[in-house]
């Protein structure tokens, strides 16, 4: 099971255009491949005969196109059904080609979006004049037999919208997930700004007041003190306040890393890795915001150690990291796992990806993976 788990992400991470093309190279070789010509499709009963040259090119007419169904389905489905429909009318001898035609209609159920109702219209209508061609031709079969042909094919159009539903249903799910997760994170921020102001600034007010009851060599360590919290309090401030404007109408993204690590009196180092490609916006706010809850944490527990943000941009999926660094902490010290940390475990897993937070050998360390690729619902056709 875990090597059939192993199989599935590898074959998941695949583009769509490699797998459609591994299809039509698979269904090209197996339709002239003996012995598998009877699993094709055969319409119509009419005495079959071995067209030789052409036959081949009306098969290849078929298969071939395959390599494109994902992106242009309605022009795949219309080669495709022109050249099966030319190849049962000449009654060439069968092959297992011909079922390209039902990864046809199905890739333009699910992916077809533009062109949707004509194409329906256009394909029911081909194919009476296919039932009329072949009847022409001397066809035995009568008309129950050419409607349970198009129930048939109908089928397989029907699965095909099932899952463009389906997909659909999804991307409106994480949508609606991203933006509760949101809410909640906005609701935590607000509980972080009242945690700042009256931890901080109530120190700060208490120690004042106590500095005109003490001898006056003691009054320069109280000030030093209340300047120690009074920074503090706008280290903190400053990151939180960051990101409430990120959830409002402003979506700083990564191009907005480099300002965000440069701050004064801290190191942090910034690598990135590859060239960073046009991204959704929720996945750019995203990113930002992993980027900037690790820091506030390591602001507020980690204050003076090191850090670094790594962030890699692959041809599928962004990878960010960034890592304190220091003696090796429990979760319970340094990013403690609050709501922060699991807003954004809600808000990356609701994009597909996975989010880790935990000790590592450096110190602290917050990561995580999202796909780059958004799960297409519109063609052009």
């Amino acid at each position: 099971m875990p090597k059939l788990g192993r199989l599935r992400n590898r074959w998941a991470a695949v583009t769509p255009a490699a797998r459609d093309g591994a299809l039509a190279v698979a269904v090209t070789a197996a339709a002239f491949v003996p012995g598998l010509e009877m699993l094709g499709a055969q319409f119509g009963d009419l005495p079959r005969h071995d067209g030789g040259f052409f036959a081949v090119v009306l098969v290849l007419g078929q298969t071939l196109p395959l390599a494109v169904r994902s992106r242009w389905p309605a022009a795949t489905l219309a080669v495709i059904a022109i050249f099966f429909a030319a190849h049962e009318v000449l009654a060439y001898s069968p092959t297992i080609g011909s079922l390209a035609l039902y990864f046809a209609l199905y890739s333009a159920g699910a992916r077809e979006e533009r062109f949707r109702r004509a194409l329906s219209v256009a394909a029911s209508a081909g194919y009476v004049v296919f039932t009329v061609l072949l009847i022409l031709r001397g066809s035995p079969s009568g008309l129950l037999t050419f409607a349970v042909y198009y129930a048939v094919l109908v089928l397989f159009w029907l699965l095909g919208t099932l899952v463009r539903q389906r997909r659909r249903q999804e991307a409106e799910r994480r949508r609606l997930t991203a933006r509760a997760a949101a809410a909640d994170e906005r609701a935590r921020l607000a509980r972080e700004l009242h945690d700042v102001v009256t931890h901080h600034v109530t120190a700060m007010v208490v120690q004042a007041d106590a500095a005109r009851f003490l001898p006056p060599e003691r009054v320069p360590e109280v000030l030093t003190t209340i300047t120690g919290s009074g920074r503090d309090a706008l280290t903190e401030l400053r990151f939180l306040l960051g990101v409430l404007e990120a959830t409002g109408a402003r979506t700083p993204g990564l191009g907005a890393l480099r300002g965000l690590v440069e701050q004064p009196g801290r190191a942090i180092e910034l690598v990135e890795a590859g060239e960073r490609p046009a991204l959704p916006a929720e996945t750019e706010l995203t990113a930002y915001r992993i980027v900037q809850e690790a820091l506030t944490n390591a602001a507020k527990y980690a204050a003076g150690r090191p850090a670094t943000v790594r962030v890699d941009y692959g041809a599928d999926v962004l990878e960010i990291a960034v890592t304190t660094e220091g003696p090796a902490t429990g979760p319970g010290v340094l990013g403690s796992g609050g709501r922060g940390l699991a807003g954004l475990r809600d808000r990356v897993g609701a994009l597909g990806g996975r989010f880790t937070a935990g000790p590592s050998a450096e110190g602290f360390r917050v990561s995580a993976q999202i796909p780059t690729a958004e799960i297409p619902l519109r063609s052009n056709g």
